[in-house]
Formats: structure tokens, sequence, C-alpha cells
């Protein structure tokens, strides 16, 4: 990562709330092209997530510790801060001398942007700032939350203009908090209907509809040098299973999730 970081614009993308299972079913019925076809050998990495629901999970990644692999440690990390007797950080691996990555990228240079979704970025009172705090400049709109059923088309064109306005000597950071998969989905389900309610079959809808957009990003941010993409999940969520609704539990459909790390190179 020292030979990434400086070279080339960042991108980390969170699909909120995404579960492991669905994510790898899609990604194996060809359902997700556009997001496979980028997945080291078309598949996903199954990982444990940092934390079981948005806000604790994301400060774990700003501060460098993304999903952990599912296989006995310890695992070389990408980004670290400077920590005396840390196992993870290796000699691959980006240490900063700031409490969070954000601010570590910030102060090497990259311009940092975060287009929130998740009602934690919404920056309408204190606690739904903290995270979108992290950051140089930031971005929510009502059509980027979780009740929009065209969040993500309204996050991609705003991530878009942000690219398009950003000089183009200057190195990007960008974090994307993808809401379209957090309840309520259905309405991404042809079909569904609210009385019915979500299921894990409208989760999977609205990642298919997901990937049918994140091309757009993908080419966003690769339309100036190339750029190195973290896409996961910040946790998963329960659809039922032994009895759960929802997240923030600890059950193994939460705790397990996908991640994919790759180069997307500069558009010609």
């Amino acid at each position: 990562m020292n030979e990434v970081v400086g070279g080339h614009d960042l991108l980390m993308v969170t699909l909120d709330t995404l579960r492991y299972d669905v994510a790898r079913e899609l990604a194996e019925a060809g359902r997700i092209p556009n997001l496979a076809r980028h997945l080291p050998g078309g598949a996903w990495e199954r990982r444990h997530a940092p934390g079981s629901f948005t806000y604790a999970s994301h400060h774990a990644m700003f501060a460098g510790f993304l999903p952990t692999p599912v296989t006995p440690g310890p695992h070389p990390r990408l980004f670290a801060a400077a920590f005396a007797g840390s196992e993870s950080t290796a000699e691959g691996t980006f240490v900063y001398d700031t409490p969070d990555l954000v601010s570590g990228l910030a102060a090497v240079g990259y311009r940092t942007v975060c287009v929130g979704g998740v009602g934690f970025f919404n920056k309408r009172g204190p606690l739904g700032s903290v995270l979108p705090g992290f950051f140089q400049e930031s971005h929510w709109e009502p059509e980027f939350g979780v009740p929009s059923p065209t969040s993500f088309e309204a996050q991609v064109a705003r991530a878009e203009e942000v690219v398009a306005g950003l000089p183009r000597e200057r190195r990007l950071f960008l974090f994307v908090n993808v809401s379209a998969l957090h309840q309520p989905n259905w309405f991404h389900l042809p079909g569904a209907t609210r009385e019915a309610g979500d299921t894990r079959e409208t989760h999977a809808a609205a990642l298919e509809y997901v990937d049918r957009h994140i091309g757009r990003l993908f080419d966003a941010v690769r339309s100036r040098r190339p750029c190195f993409a973290v896409v996961c999940s910040d946790h998963g969520t329960a659809y039922g299973e032994d009895g759960h609704t929802g997240h923030r539990i600890g059950h193994d459909v939460v705790w397990t999730v996908p991640y994919a790390h790759f180069f997307l190179d500069e558009a010609r």
C-alpha cells in the first residue's frame, strides 16, 4: 500500500447491511455482473465485520480495521495508525501518524470526500455528523437515504460531480456508504409490497439494483488516474434466522460479510 498511496486515487464503498450469503449467491448466479467482473476470481471473500451495526463498524474501518479474513491470523492490514505492538501492521501496510485513515490520507495530500447514505451520515444532528465529520467534504440529501428507491443513482451522480470538480493533479479518497440494501428495500423487487415487507429476496434485488449503476461510479473514479478500490459490507442483517430480524446482534448472518479489493485501471 505504500506504493499505492500517493500514486492512485482511492475508493471505499460500504454496501451497508449486505449479507455475505446473498452476495455470494448472486455472484455465482451471474446476477451482479458489473461487480463480479472486478472481484478477484469473480468471487467475494468471506470476512468478519468489525462491528454489528453501521456506527461501530465504520469507526473501526476508518481507523484501518477493515473486515477480517475468517481464517486464523494475524492478517496484515492495508492501513494502520502508528501503534506500538500492533500484530497486524506489516511491511506493506500504509502507516499514518493520525488517529484515523481519513485524516492520515489528508495529511499526505488527498482530498477526502464522503457521500453518505444511511442515517448515521445524514448530518441532521450531532450523532449523524460524527462519521461524515472525518472528511474534508461530505454530502448527504434525503434522496441518498434508505427510503429512496433511487438512492444509489443519486449518490453516483453526486460522486461524478465531485470527481469532475476536483483539479486533476489532486489525489482523491472517495468514500460512499450505499444505503440501498438497508431496510426498507422491498421496493427493489417487482411485485413486492410494503405490507409484505422486506425479505431475503428483496435484499437480493437491492444488490442487483446497485450493480446496475456501480459501473458509473467505477468509471468516474478511474477517469483521472488508476484507482485502488475496497468494496465490502459493514455488517449483515437477519430476516428471521433463529427468530431474529435486523442487526446489532451477535448472529452469524450479521457478523459475516462480503469483501473485495482490486485496482481500477485508468480510463483511456
